[in-house]
């Protein structure tokens, strides 16, 4: 039986805070479910990032002057803000990076490079974007080390007691994302730590498809690394959180070199900065971040329970109407998961649903979803991919489905 339905805020109105959503796109209204890929931004993170450059536009820590003031006193609160949003101990733990690609290429560089030896093992899971696999595959090549792949049931879930067996001494380091952007599963992220803790093996999580759906605190999760992406949490591209723990970045060379992220340099020698500056060479990403903020702020303000309440309904509800479209089948059926379904269609080609969804104005991704090595898992070219966010309706949905049965009997003629 389906779910009513309630949530503690008004959707109608909060797609008045999304212009793009106003959107007529072949004549129809934009109907948005790609938000896996990306979320569409809100009035007020358009709007500071339009301040920024209309009031106070400088570069930041060096100026002595008020608008450089202003800049580097937002850039600094954006780190507080991120801080607190995903409950770090210390602002210090909180490096910026260009998303979640960066973040993980930054520790399989500095700690990866410092701490993995000819032999060792770094364990992913099978469901892997490929921005959590080709940096580790590239330092085991270079260090003449092992990747080691944690395996995954029909349904798209870890298993457990084969991670298990694979945690030993020769593994220096786990990297698993919290959520698959393909299957939408939620994965037991808190107690894979715990277990591999038991032998002290770090673990990063990639929380790219999490922190948007969820309540995240790195420190109840004990995780040694957590990353995501600002463009993927109603802020703006270009921007990403790496938190470490102090424990880890301490004693990590940094990942680039330049400007603010030395102490002192002559020509016989150059001292490096303290964390977080230490990770973050070169001019930063000002606006990003102060967008970034802003769009954390937007999330609190609606509250991430709220969010998570009436995502779950809607993810329900979509799969109700998908299970009763002929030929469909979902791939990712955890009993955990987030707003995302995947799913084939018996005989028809993802590219093409997904062109001839356009023209009635529907969004969704296709392909493999930078997930090869698990389509291959599934036995399946790719998938046709829908991912929800708290903007989106049941009358959208309603609509969708619609669209894909037309898509469908149009196909098959």
């Amino acid at each position: 039986m389906l779910t009513e339905i309630r949530h503690k805020f008004n959707v109608s109105e909060i797609r008045k805070d999304f212009p793009i959503l106003n959107r007529i796109v072949s004549g129809k209204p934009l109907i948005y479910l790609d938000n896996a890929a990306t979320t569409q931004k809100p009035e007020c993170v358009i709007n500071v990032i339009s301040h920024y450059y209309r009031n106070f536009n400088s570069n930041i820590h060096r100026g002595v002057y008020s608008i450089s003031a202003k800049a580097s006193e937002e850039f600094d609160y954006a780190r507080k803000t991120v801080r607190n949003f995903i409950g770090a101990k210390s602002e210090s733990e909180i490096i910026f990076t260009r998303g979640t690609t960066e973040a993980i290429n930054l520790v399989a560089y500095s700690y990866g490079r410092t701490n993995v030896s000819e032999g060792d093992e770094i364990l992913i899971s099978a469901m892997e974007h490929h921005a959590n696999i080709v940096p580790w595959q590239v330092l085991c090549e270079e260090k003449k080390a092992r990747l080691k792949i944690i395996p995954i049931t029909d349904k798209g879930e870890i298993i457990l007691e084969e991670y298990e067996k694979l945690l030993n001494e020769k593994v220096k380091l786990v990297a698993v994302c919290h959520v698959s952007n393909t299957l939408g599963t939620v994965n037991p992220v808190k107690q894979m730590i715990s277990l591999a803790h038991r032998q002290e093996i770090p673990v990063l999580v990639d929380g790219a498809q999490a922190v948007q759906h969820m309540k995240v605190d790195v420190d109840d999760l004990d995780a040694d690394f957590y990353c995501f992406s600002s463009h993927k949490v109603y802020g703006p591209m270009g921007i990403g959180v790496l938190y470490g723990k102090s424990s880890c970045l301490e004693f990590m060379p940094p990942y680039q070199t330049g400007g603010d992220m030395i102490s002192s340099v002559s020509f016989e020698k150059t001292t490096y900065n303290e964390l977080p500056m230490k990770f973050e060479a070169g001019t930063p990403n000002v606006e990003g971040a102060i967008g970034l903020k802003e769009a954390l702020d937007y999330v609190n303000r609606i509250g991430i329970e709220n969010i998570a309440g009436y995502e779950k309904e809607l993810l329900e509800y979509a799969s109700y109407k998908l299970s009763a479209v002929e030929g469909i089948k979902i791939i990712g059926t955890a009993a955990e998961k987030t707003s995302v379904i995947s799913f084939v269609v018996n005989k028809l080609n993802a590219l093409d649903i997904g062109l001839m969804l356009d023209t009635y104005g529907v969004c969704v991704r296709t392909g493999h979803h930078c997930t090869e090595p698990l389509m291959k898992r599934f036995q399946i070219p790719g998938t046709v991919r829908v991912s929800i966010s708290f903007y989106n309706t049941k009358e959208e949905i309603d609509y969708f489905a619609d669209s894909l049965n037309k898509v469908i009997e149009r196909l098959r003629k």
